[in-house]
């Protein structure tokens, strides 16, 4: 199965500034669907693709969305799926997977640096560094980690976005 960004929903944001390949947004309110774990981002992302592929309370198959969220730290991998923006809390199929939370994530503004080809834990950690100095420059302070967001699937070769983003103070 191929995914491109193009062919699937993306979440909306207002852009508020952008600066090459660095973009403070707006975020609305939009339905996630979120997994937790202490095992790889690769068991995360077959649970909430069994999920989107019809594994819920309904047997309903609800469409891919970009971006994908994911979150590393010592302790837990986090990822992400953004829910197509014709469901809500209360219409979305609940998960057949107790590890699989849906919530509605709140309004914010994220600062971003965008990046292309594969990701790698390198060039995360190089454009997350340059996004904690441009927010340095823009006196704007950062709100928690720091995580990576990638809007293609693994099978797609040219024309990768990917992004080191943050919650900011805003």
């Amino acid at each position: 199965m191929i995914f491109t960004a193009n062919k699937y929903e993306t979440q909306n944001y207002d852009l508020i500034l952008s600066d090459e390949n660095f973009e403070i947004r707006f975020y609305p309110s939009t339905l996630k669907a979120k997994v937790i774990s202490d095992k790889s981002a690769n068991g995360n992302f077959y649970k909430l693709f069994q999920f989107i592929s019809g594994n819920n309370s309904k047997n309903e198959k609800i469409e891919m969305t970009t971006p994908v969220y994911m979150k590393n730290d010592k302790t837990s991998n986090t990822m992400e799926f953004v829910m197509p923006s014709s469901y809500d809390i209360e219409s979305i199929s609940k998960p057949n997977d107790n590890d699989i939370v849906i919530y509605e994530a709140e309004a914010k503004y994220y600062a971003c640096v965008r990046y292309g080809r594969y990701s790698n834990s390198n060039k995360f950690d190089l454009h997350s560094k340059e996004l904690v100095e441009k927010l340095s420059e823009l006196s704007l302070d950062p709100v928690g980690d720091i995580f990576y967001v990638s809007y293609n699937s693994p099978y797609k070769i040219f024309n990768r976005r990917n992004e080191a983003m943050v919650e900011i103070s805003y």
